[in-house]
């Protein structure tokens, strides 16, 4: 019997300090983080649009399409595909990327094909793609579009994020959609 109220008391305890003390101490430490650990939205018009940190789909011919993601896009469950690089399975998934890629862009060369438009990221929710990824979309975007290829290029090259001290310039997929959407 007197075990049994030990336990009790430390499942108490437990339960005290991690469905409610520990919550809450994150909830708090959350306060000081931009948007109030809210996410870095998004938003056109007072209407918030979207999460700028997350990957969202976009498979529509006249907008940019960000990187393919392992779990649909779901940032409820973020993960990678976990199969390695000589698995049968992820290689044919990866070569019914490239052959998409080439159908919708038939000016295109495979080896012309950037790594990140047909790999999903670790998280699978990556928002941003290489400045390549991007350009090589241009023709597409801008012929769905009807716009001039010049000033679509344009629009890609203003939304490419270099990093301040290292690392990859990036191109986040949701702010140049935005972008493109703003195109006169």
């Amino acid at each position: 019997m007197k075990n049994i109220f030990s336990l009790l008391k430390l499942t108490l305890l437990t339960i005290i300090l991690f469905a409610v003390i520990y919550p809450l101490a994150i909830y708090g430490i959350a306060q000081f983080a931009p948007n109030h650990g809210k996410g870095e939205t998004l938003s056109v018009n007072g209407k918030v649009i979207g999460y700028q940190k997350i990957g969202q789909k976009f498979d529509k011919s006249n907008y940019f399409w960000g990187r393919p993601s392992a779990v649909d896009y779901n940032a409820a469950g973020s993960a990678g595909s976990n199969k390695g690089p000589s698995n049968a399975e992820y290689l044919a998934l990866v070569q019914k990327r490239i052959d998409t890629l080439l159908l919708v862009h038939p000016y295109l060369k495979k080896s012309e094909i950037p790594s990140d438009m047909v790999t999903a990221s670790g998280s699978g929710l990556d928002p941003n793609i290489s400045p390549q990824g991007a350009l090589i979309q241009v023709k597409r975007v801008a012929k769905e579009r009807k716009l001039d290829e010049a000033k679509v290029k344009a629009l890609v090259e203003a939304n490419i994020n270099t990093p301040k001290v290292m690392g990859t310039p990036t191109v986040n997929v949701l702010e140049l959609n935005v972008a493109l959407d703003q195109l006169k």
